[in-house]
């Protein structure tokens, strides 16, 4: 039973904090079970900057899992995660990722990470992805993908700076990154 003076949480609150946990626990347990590579994807992403003396900062990080996936798409026809990256005013994300760093925000993501054992080839690819794009400010990253077509084509008509969940086409991933390496 909470207090009169308004310093407890009253039950209410209470259970409502527990429901919307709860829910926020299922909706992460849904995600990692839907798109299991988006969070391996991740992982090695974080545990590979790392490695080489940088935290990624959320921001970073979606911006780098979305050129892995753009890529690997152009170069071999595959994508690495099944999950569709939306069209947000920062550029390109990762829905699960997203809830998955959310609280950290600006800041670095520090949380202990279990580095993935990759193939050698998506190990090669990803190291690349992180030589390619890793010295990059995550801002500088942001604006890239704002003046490239698959951003800018699922965004249509919506100002840059308006919230827009559409989802980025991999087609057009897969077609715009192909011309761009040829």
């Amino acid at each position: 039973m909470g207090c009169s003076c308004g310093v407890w949480p009253q039950p209410k609150i209470t259970i409502h904090f527990f429901s919307k946990l709860c829910e926020y626990n299922t909706i992460m347990a849904y995600e990692g079970e839907k798109y299991p590579a988006s969070f391996t994807l991740a992982d090695y992403l974080i545990c590979e900057s790392r490695e080489r003396g940088e935290l990624l900062t959320p921001l970073k990080l979606q911006k780098l899992m979305y050129y892995a996936d753009a890529w690997h798409l152009a170069l071999y026809d595959e994508e690495i995660t099944a999950e569709q990256f939306q069209a947000w005013v920062h550029g390109p994300v990762a829905l699960s990722q997203y809830h998955r760093f959310k609280d950290y925000k600006w800041r670095a993501i520090d949380e202990e990470i279990e580095c993935p054992t990759l193939s050698d080839e998506m190990t090669q690819h990803l190291d690349e992805v992180i030589d390619v794009f890793g010295s990059e400010t995550a801002v500088s990253l942001e604006i890239m993908t704002h003046k490239e077509r698959p951003w800018l084509e699922a965004r249509g008509d919506i100002p840059e700076d308006e919230p827009c969940n559409n989802y980025i086409s991999k087609e057009v991933t897969k077609e715009f990154y192909r011309s761009v390496g040829d």
